[in-house]
């Protein structure tokens, strides 16, 4: 009964998944096309050396026409015409891999980038990371004020996906992986054990779900397996629509041990014989830990013939984000 649930899960997963990706393709084909729009007017606007002062008036009476032109339309106001002249003129001189990144992207998101980002990297960065993770305005703020720009991960990835994958899944694997998951979204300023920790991630899946990355859903925590009448269960499972796989995540609140990967190994072997729909790939685990040393994770993976990624997690601002924050607030103080 528990494999027919499963199946009947995965295949409504697939069906809704199939007509929230649909509807985004509609969406962003309305988005691209308002953008060229806007970048187009903005072109207009910017040829005829308008300023504020001067183009006032000329700017206001736009704004009054073509609201009688299009009623109901909004987004012809006087204050979004000029923001088209400025998104025209901070993107026309740039690359064009930095003209794509931000024509896909909602109004919104746009004008936040030019009111908040200083340099074409950090916009390509948040634009790219927006398009691909799928956040809404206020997520990216919070990453924008977490400065994720500056903190993202150098890191390298650990994990034997070579080893133990075809190679057509090798790169997407490896895109699916982060060296280090941020969890401060918890809250957490002490030590916790790791249910507490699970129940956490549980609470709040939705955010932990952004924080993964791209193409997950989240099938269940504590997921049973049985073999020969003993019970075995998964800290968390999840699907992941790039890699066509079964994602299993082990929480860890200490230092990475080297039998973690043999437990993981384990599930992962029962998770392909007995999960694992005929037309998926081969399950993948992450072993998500508070601390790793790179060489005892490369050593113990060795071993595995599973896929297997090791990864750390923080649930604490890092100390050099506290000092700048601390030191930009008596800046702002001292203003």
């Amino acid at each position: 009964m528990e494999t027919v649930q499963y199946d009947y899960k995965q295949i409504l997963q697939r069906i809704v998944a199939e007509i929230k990706s649909s509807r985004i393709q509609v969406a962003r084909k309305i988005t691209s096309a308002t953008m060229e729009l806007y970048w187009n007017i903005g072109k207009e606007l910017s040829a005829q050396h308008l300023s504020k002062g001067y183009g006032a008036q000329v700017v206001e009476m736009l704004a009054s026409d073509l609201q009688k032109e299009f009623p109901g339309t909004t987004g012809f106001s006087s204050r979004n015409l000029w923001e088209m002249k400025r998104f025209y003129e901070r993107y026309c001189g740039e690359s064009r891999k930095l003209q794509q990144s931000v024509a896909v992207l909602p109004w919104g998101h746009n004008l936040l980038l030019m009111s908040k980002c200083k340099n074409p990297e950090e916009i390509y960065f948040y634009a790219t990371k927006s398009t691909e993770l799928g956040w809404t305005r206020d997520v990216l703020l919070n990453y924008i004020k977490a400065d994720a720009f500056s903190t993202r991960e150098e890191q390298p990835k650990l994990h034997n996906f070579k080893e133990t994958l075809p190679e057509c899944l090798q790169e997407q694997a490896e895109e699916m992986l982060k060296s280090r998951y941020n969890l401060e979204f918890l809250g957490i300023t002490k030590p916790i054990l790791e249910l507490e920790l699970e129940r956490r991630l549980v609470d709040k899946i939705k955010t932990f779900l952004l924080e993964m990355g791209k193409g997950f859903s989240f099938i269940g925590n504590q997921y049973r397996l049985v073999l020969e009448d003993k019970e075995y269960f998964v800290d968390m499972l999840f699907f992941n629509r790039c890699t066509r796989s079964l994602i299993a995540l082990e929480l860890k609140i200490g230092s990475f041990q080297p039998e973690y990967v043999g437990k993981m190994n384990f599930y992962l072997n029962l998770l392909d014989r007995q999960v694992k729909m005929p037309d998926e790939n081969p399950s993948i685990g992450i072993i998500l830990c508070a601390d790793r040393n790179n060489v005892e994770v490369e050593v113990a993976l060795q071993g595995s013939t599973a896929p297997i990624g090791v990864s750390e997690y923080s649930y604490l601002i890092p100390q050099k984000q506290i000092k700048e924050l601390i030191n930009n607030e008596l800046s702002g103080n001292k203003e």
